[in-house]
């Protein structure tokens, strides 16, 4: 059986046994009969949220099956919450073994949605029915939910440059008694309106989260997780949390409802859970970060320290975290100090020298920025662990955006590449979840990494240059920067294994924030 974490192969030579083992075909509707089917109701179209879980279930031969993309909505353009009802409604739930649903989706079209009060309560309320309606047509069915705390900032989009930071800020300080001064003078340069729609959206998230955490209390959904949307350690979303936080201890709740920062990456998390549920499979994690001190800072757009971040994202995927690297059966590298002069090469090092000693152990890496600033891997760092070979043996990577991002898209990586390799891998199955395997490690080596890092800067720089908006381009300079960014991308594929081909490259929602990234291997 070819197994693609073997500490004697190098990334190039992984690729060239693959490509001599077998055909590499992959694409989001898996040809092969998969064990377990899981119906996905993303919280909105992008990779994250559609791409990475549906490319990541196909580890461990889970097919995740989710509605026609045209109804998860693009951007600004919310998705269309009765048609996803209508959808789920003609499904045959005996078929799945179980369902990862989104409220924000269902209830608003989507993450962007659930930032304006363009749904009111009642109407989101009468939408999120549905999921009793599936409980009751499926009593069996392990039902995994989420839920989004509203964020600080509103989207931007393109209609309120003049006032958004603004908006933001005052969400920021206006719960404190000794800002008054700095909220008052914000609120004169506010337009009403739209202060007024983001008060009553803030307002009606909040009872939706409520009503999620009643839908756990009734034994709806299974899990839940509701997740803080971009934060700080201040601002109207503290009481929001801490109010939940209440209400889940009152109902005694905490080993079914977690609240933790990120948004994103909530569907890997809980396809992660999804998969350790099912097999039983709740590994010994330990934590290792590159510097004691970092683990107690709090990481941008984040409201937690990263230690308390990383404790969160362990239970929620069915691990149990230990202090002790001898009794895991996992490593989790938690990099978060690149501007730290030698940080790179130590940590590094220190990760190469683990696995050479500990090849019994697995190895998930996050690679976090302390400063937000790149939202992609260090290159230092990264280039030093592909010339150690590092990314053909371990578990899982990621890292992209934010900490929660990156915490929460290797994370599940791992856990799912852990449960895959001890639970039902076959002599048939075993090729195409190898091939699965290195797929999504290479897919966050070029997207993570490579455009993050070292294409988009550049692409960020021609964009300004000809006067462009990196975050609102139209569909003719969004065809422009695709066509441009795919030729380096190509290039990136191609240092990375000569055995790519179709890669595809693009901006989803016209913005060079995120990229879809697709290719075969041959």
């Amino acid at each position: 059986m070819l197994n693609p974490m073997h500490p004697v192969l190098t990334m190039k030579r992984l690729f060239l046994l693959l490509a001599l083992s077998f055909p590499l075909v992959l694409s989001a509707q898996t040809s092969t009969v998969s064990a377990t089917r899981i119906l996905l109701i993303p919280l909105d179209d992008r990779p994250p949220c559609l791409q990475f879980p549906v490319r990541m279930g196909q580890i461990a031969d889970v097919e995740l099956v989710s509605p026609p993309r045209k109804l998860l909505g693009r951007f600004t353009q919310h998705g269309k919450s009765d048609k996803i009802i209508d959808w789920l409604r003609q499904q045959n739930l005996e078929r799945f073994d179980a369902a990862i649903i989104s409220l924000d989706m269902l209830a608003y079209g989507g993450l962007v949605g659930s930032r304006v009060h363009a749904t009111p309560v009642a109407q989101a309320v009468e939408r999120v029915a549905i999921i009793r309606e599936l409980r009751r047509k499926a009593p069996k069915l392990k039902i995994y939910g989420s839920s989004v705390i509203m964020r600080l900032a509103p989207t931007a989009d393109g209609k309120n440059e003049a006032y958004r930071e603004k908006l933001s800020r005052w969400a920021e300080v206006s719960p404190y008694a000794e800002e008054k001064e700095v909220t008052a003078s914000l609120e004169k340069d506010i337009p009403a309106e739209a202060l007024t729609d983001y008060k009553q959206a803030r307002e009606r998230n909040l009872r939706l989260n409520r009503l999620a955490v009643e839908l756990t209390k009734d034994k709806v959904f299974d899990y839940l997780i509701l997740s803080q949307d971009d934060a700080k350690p201040r601002g109207v979303h503290v009481s929001d949390r801490e109010a939940l936080t209440k209400l889940v201890a009152s109902e005694k709740l905490t080993e079914t409802v977690a609240i933790q920062p990120g948004a994103d990456e909530v569907s890997m998390l809980l396809l992660a859970r999804a998969v350790s549920d099912k097999f039983n499979y709740h590994p010994k994690v330990k934590a290792v970060f590159s510097t004691e001190a970092v683990a107690d800072k709090v990481m941008p757009f984040e409201d937690r320290p990263l230690r308390k971040t990383v404790s969160f994202h362990l239970k929620a995927v069915g691990a149990r975290e230990v202090t002790d690297i001898r009794q895991a059966d996992i490593v989790f590298f938690v990099f978060a100090t690149r501007h730290e002069p030698g940080s790179s090469a130590k940590f590094a090092n220190e990760v190469t020298d683990f696995s050479k000693k500990n090849g019994s152990k697995g190895i998930i890496l996050a690679d976090v920025d302390p400063k937000g600033d790149v939202q992609g891997g260090d290159i230092p760092f990264t280039e030093q662990l592909q010339k150690a070979g590092i990314f053909s043996k371990i578990y899982g990577y990621a890292s992209w955006n934010t900490a929660g991002n990156v915490i929460g898209t290797a994370l599940p990586h791992g856990i799912v590449y852990g449960a895959s390799q001890r639970f039902g891998n076959t002599k048939a199955t075993a090729p195409r979840r190898a091939a699965a395997q290195t797929w999504f490690t290479l897919n966050r080596l070029l997207d993570d990494y490579a455009y993050h890092s070292i294409v988009r800067p550049d692409a960020q720089n021609r964009i300004r240059e000809r006067g462009w908006n990196p975050y609102r381009l139209t569909d003719e300079q969004t065809r422009l920067v695709e066509d441009e960014c795919g030729k380096e991308m190509q290039k990136q594929a191609t240092r990375f294994s000569p055995h790519v081909t179709n890669l595809t490259f693009d901006l989803p929602w016209n913005r060079t924030f995120e990229a879809e990234i697709d290719f075969t291997l041959n």
